[in-house]
């Protein structure tokens, strides 16, 4: 990725972790804008948020965060620079002299070198998500009407199985993914660490950084064991699988290389 060389590829994980940092750092960042403010609430609702519709506060709020994004980009990003372009917008680049080299077929473009993020519609989005978004438990599933012979065929399809006809089948399947109760109260995490599945992770040695942060995050199959533990440590929290991954989840829970 340095200007020296004549043909680079960016170098795809920096951005991915810088954008799923990004997001993730929103949803801490809500609770110091709903923290104590019980009496007013941002309104992000407007396509475009003007700058005189938010008070001193809030403005100082979106700067300082995207201050700290600027700063996370710059130590970490492995050359990537953040760019604010308002309060509400700011533009991640790769160093100047990197040239594309990944084609993308079937838009029959190449990569981009700058990405836009509006910090404003990462909070909405996150305002909006998080008041409609069900944690599926095995308690939920026990009060629910026909929870384990209807609801939950719905929810284990991806899983493999086209219809669960009994309860001690799905149980099978949702027992080692569902908790018994839900998990989550209000900010029980102060810190996180939001972890990618690119090969570019092993030009980095980030296993015990990430290992330290209160919930790890990790994307879909990647894989968690003593091989990768010094690139992307071993606690594993949380994962955000798509439906394909879905069906490998008992070799996903358990580690699979």
């Amino acid at each position: 990725m340095r200007s020296q060389h004549s043909h680079k590829k960016p170098a795809l994980l920096p951005l991915v972790c810088a954008a799923a940092f990004f997001s993730f750092l929103v949803f801490g960042i809500q609770s110091s804008f709903f923290a104590g403010h019980s009496n007013r609430r941002l309104d992000l609702s407007n396509e475009q948020v003007r700058l005189s519709d938010l008070d001193i506060q809030d403005v100082g709020i979106l700067s300082e965060f995207q201050t700290s994004i600027q700063q996370c980009v710059a130590n970490r990003g492995l050359g990537l620079t953040a760019h604010i372009i308002d309060h509400c917008k700011l533009v991640l680049k790769f160093p100047p002299g990197t040239n594309s080299t990944w084609y993308n077929e079937q838009f029959k473009v190449y990569e981009p070198l700058e990405y836009t993020y509006d910090v404003c519609d990462a909070i909405l989005l996150w305002e909006q998500y998080r008041n409609m978004t069900t944690v599926l438990t095995r308690e939920y599933l026990d009060v629910r009407p026909d929870g384990w012979l209807d609801y939950a065929a719905k929810r284990i399809a991806q899983l493999g199985a086209d219809k669960c006809y009994n309860r001690t089948l799905c149980e099978e399947h949702l027992n080692l993914i569902l908790p018994a109760k839900p998990p989550f109260h209000p900010r029980q995490f102060q810190t996180c660490a939001v972890v990618g599945n690119s090969g570019d992770l092993l030009k980095t040695r980030f296993g015990k950084e990430i290992d330290s942060h209160d919930a790890v995050i990790r994307d879909n199959e990647a894989p968690v064991n003593e091989k990768y533990a010094k690139y992307v440590g071993l606690k594993r929290d949380f994962r955000l699988v798509v439906r394909g991954a879905a069906r490998n989840m008992v070799k996903i829970l358990n580690g699979s290389g």
